[in-house]
C-alpha cells in the first residue's frame, strides 16, 4: 500500500515531479540508479542534501534526500529508526550514493524502507549532488510555471463562457476537451444531465452510470456544482491524462461556471435541458449506434430494457397540410432546441413540464420530455404490458400516441409516425397510431423514392394551384380523406361553408381528373397526403 503523504497533489497534477520522474533527469540517469524499495509515485517538492542522521528534524515534507550516509550509525536498529523518522517526516525518497559510508545498501535499511514504502534508490557511481539539485529544481520550477500558465488559461476560458452565458452543454464540452477525457454533469439522483464522452462511445463511457456513480469510483475526479448553500449535482471526469493545472482544478473552474448559470435558472432547468438535448439528438439522428442511444437514455433515468416504450407528440390542432409539411421539414433539418420563449406556451404548456409529467405518470413510468423546434415530444417508459390510458393523456392537448415499442429502434420508428399523426390531430384529440394503419405504412415507407414519386404525381396539380393562388385545396383534400363518408364533417373540418366546400371539391376533382367518391382513389390520395407530410 502506498505511504500516505501530505504533499500528494490533486488528481492529475503535472506541476509536481514524482520520484520516478526525478530519476530521469540527466545527472541521476547517468549514475544508473537502482531502485531497492518503496513507492516511486510520490511527489517531490524539493531536494535536500544531508549526511546527518538527525536530518528528519530539518524536513518540511516532500523532499528527495541526497546522501552518502556518512553520518549514519551502522547498526540495524539505528538505520531502522532513521527510516521511520524520515517516513514520519513525509520524505519523498532517499537517494543513497554508495562507496563513501556503505559499499552496498545495508539490508536493515532496505527492509525498513520496504516496510514503510519509502523510496530507496542506490547510486553505484559518484555524482555531483549540486548538479542533481539543479536538474530536479529546474524541472519542478518549469512544472510550476506551466501550471500557473494553464490555470490562467482556464480562468480566461471559463470566465469568458460565464460572461457570455454559454449553454451548459458548451461548458461540459469545453471541460472534456481541456481534460481530454469524458465529462458528465449529473444531478443529485446520479442521473446524467449532460455528457461529453470525448473520444469514447456513449455505450462505453456511460454504461451502468447511476450504479457506478453511487459507488464513488476512486479513479473518477468529481466536484460539486453548488452555490449559496444549494447543491444541484456533480461534475465528473472519467480517467484521462494528467493536466498541468490538476484535473480537479479544471473541474472546479467549470463547476463554478455552471453554478453561476444555475442560480438564475428555474428549478427544473436541468430536467428540461436533459429532455431537449436528448430528444433533439434523437430526432436529428445524431446517434449512429443504437447501443449509444440506449445507454444515454438509461443513464438519464429513462430505462429501456424490458419496458414498454411510448412516444407522444403534441399537435398544433387541425392546421393546414402545407403548413404541417413545412413545419416537419424545418424540425427534421434543424433538430434544434427551442428557446425559453417557446416553452410552456399554449393552454397545455404547464402539463408538459418535467414535474407535472412525473406526477401524471408516476414513479413506475419515467418520462423524458422536450421541445424540439416547434414540437413538444414526450417519451414514456412504462412497465412491460402497461399502456397509456386516456386519463393519463388528458390535459396534454391534441396529441398522437404510438403503440408500445420494446426497443429503441422500434421507438424511433414509432416516433417518426406519431410526429406525422400529431399534425392531423384536432384540438384536444388523442390520435393513437394503432388506429391509423395507413399513416403507419406511410411513415414506415417514408424513405422510399417510389412513395415520394406517388405523392408528387397525385398531388402535383393541387400543390401548384395552392402555391400560385394561395389556395387551400390540400387542406380541403385532407379533410375529405379524414371523413370519407361524411361530407358535412369534412366541410366542418375545412372551416368552410358547405357551398364553398363543394366548390373546392369540384375544383379538386377537375384538377386531378379523379372521382373523389371512389374508395381506391381516396385511399391513394390519402397515402399521397401522408407521404407529403399531412
Amino acid at each position: 500500500m502506498s505511504r500516505p503523504s501530505s504533499f500528494r497533489p490533486s488528481s492529475g497534477v503535472r506541476s509536481v515531479l514524482t520520484v520516478a520522474e526525478a530519476l530521469t533527469v540527466p545527472s541521476l540517469r547517468d549514475a544508473h540508479p537502482e531502485v531497492l524499495a518503496g513507492d516511486l509515485d510520490v511527489p517531490v517538492r524539493w531536494v535536500h542534501v544531508s549526511d546527518s542522521d538527525r536530518v528528519a528534524a530539518l524536513l518540511d515534507g516532500g523532499e528527495l534526500l541526497l546522501t552518502t550516509g556518512a553520518g549514519w550509525a551502522g547498526t540495524d536498529a539505528a538505520l531502522a529508526g532513521l527510516v521511520h523518522a524520515l517516513a514520519d517526516a513525509d520524505l519523498a525518497g532517499i537517494v543513497l550514493e554508495l562507496g563513501t559510508r556503505f559499499a552496498v545498501a545495508p539490508p536493515a535499511l532496505v527492509a525498513a524502507c520496504r516496510e514503510r514504502d519509502l523510496a530507496l534508490v542506490a547510486l553505484e557511481r559518484e555524482v555531483k549532488f549540486v548538479a542533481v539539485t539543479e536538474d530536479v529544481h529546474r524541472r519542478i520550477i518549469a512544472g510550476q510555471v506551466e501550471a500557473l500558465e494553464e490555470r490562467q488559461r482556464l480562468h480566461d476560458l471559463f470566465t469568458g463562457l460565464s460572461l457570455r452565458g454559454a449553454a451548459v452543454e458548451v461548458v461540459v464540452r469545453e471541460t472534456a476537451r481541456a481534460l481530454r477525457a469524458p465529462v458528465v454533469l449529473e444531478d443529485l439522483a446520479h442521473e446524467v444531465v449532460v455528457a461529453d464522452a470525448f473520444d469514447l462511445p456513449d455505450a462505453e463511457a456511460l454504461a451502468g452510470w447511476t450504479e457506478r456513480s453511487r459507488r464513488r469510483d476512486a479513479a473518477w475526479t468529481r466536484v460539486p456544482v453548488a452555490a449559496r448553500g444549494t447543491h444541484w449535482g456533480e461534475l465528473v471526469a472519467l480517467p484521462g491524462p494528467p493536466h498541468p493545472a490538476g484535473r480537479a482544478t479544471v473541474l472546479e473552474q467549470a463547476a463554478t461556471t455552471l453554478a453561476l448559470s444555475r442560480l438564475s435558472d428555474p428549478s427544473d432547468a436541468w430536467a428540461r435541458l436533459r429532455g431537449d438535448l436528448l430528444l433533439g439528438a434523437l430526432l436529428a439522428e445524431r446517434f449512429v449506434v443504437t447501443a449509444d442511444i440506449e445507454t444515454r437514455l438509461a443513464a438519464s433515468g429513462f430505462p429501456v430494457a424490458g419496458r414498454s416504450l411510448f412516444a407522444v407528440v403534441q399537435g398544433a390542432g387541425a392546421g393546414s397540410v402545407t403548413g404541417a409539411a413545412s413545419d416537419a421539414g424545418a424540425a427534421a433539418s434543424a433538430g434544434s432546441v427551442a428557446g425559453a420563449g417557446a416553452r410552456g406556451s399554449g393552454p397545455s404548456g404547464e402539463a408538459w413540464t418535467p414535474g407535472a409529467l412525473a406526477t401524471r405518470f408516476g414513479p413506475s413510468a419515467p418520462t423524458l420530455s422536450g421541445q424540439v423546434g416547434s414540437e413538444r415530444v414526450l417519451l414514456v417508459s412504462a412497465p412491460q404490458g402497461q399502456g397509456l390510458s386516456d386519463r393519463m393523456l388528458a390535459g396534454l392537448g391534441s396529441v398522437a400516441v404510438s403503440e408500445p415499442a420494446s426497443s429503441v429502434d422500434e421507438l424511433r420508428t414509432a416516433l417518426s409516425l406519431v410526429r406525422r399523426l400529431a399534425r392531423r390531430a384536432a384540438p384536444g384529440e388523442v390520435l393513437r397510431a394503432g388506429d391509423r394503419p395507413l399513416a403507419r405504412l406511410a411513415a414506415e415507407l417514408g424513405g422510399d423514392d417510389r412513395l415520394r414519386a406517388h405523392s408528387a404525381r397525385m398531388l402535383g396539380p393541387l400543390i401548384r394551384h395552392d402555391e400560385a393562388s394561395g389556395g387551400d385545396l390540400l387542406r380541403v383534400l385532407a379533410a375529405v380523406v379524414a371523413h370519407p363518408a361524411n361530407r358535412t364533417a369534412a366541410a366542418a373540418a375545412s372551416h368552410l361553408s358547405r357551398s364553398v366546400f363543394y366548390q373546392r371539391l369540384a375544383l379538386i376533382g377537375d384538377l386531378l381528373g379523379a372521382d373523389l367518391d371512389d374508395g381506391e382513389t381516396l385511399a391513394a390520395l390519402h397515402l399521397a397526403l401522408l407521404a407529403h407530410g399531412g
